[in-house]
């Protein structure tokens, strides 16, 4: 009896692992096109989209008002597969609904 009360908690505290890992991470609860810019993008293309950054200015990041020339399925291309040695790929880490609602929210940036 002991042995199958402590396979039953051990397979509690593993689910609960497993829920609190996909909440950090965001795989459960959707987050804002604001939230994963400000998460993954903003080091680079700062937040208010300035590029203005230390990593921004060392790749040459362009300011959004610069940037929305491009049009938005050229800038869900950039995000999907990333931009040589200066910007990775992120079709592995999100979504395409997610990579949509980034783009979105870097070009409310430029308005």
């Amino acid at each position: 009896m002991n042995f199958v009360r402590a396979i039953s908690r051990a397979g509690v505290v593993c689910i609960g692992a497993t829920l609190v890992g996909c909440v950090l991470t965001g795989t459960i609860f959707a987050q804002s096109g604001e939230d994963l810019y400000n998460k993954k993008c903003a080091v680079c293309h700062a937040k208010d989209g300035s590029g203005n950054t230390a990593k921004g200015k060392k790749a040459h990041v362009k300011d959004v008002h610069q940037n929305m020339k491009d049009s938005e399925a050229a800038m869900i291309k950039v995000v999907t597969d990333g931009k040589g040695d200066d910007m990775d790929s992120y079709k592995s880490e999100f979504s395409a609904d997610q990579i949509k609602s980034l783009v979105e929210y870097y070009r409310s940036l430029g308005k």
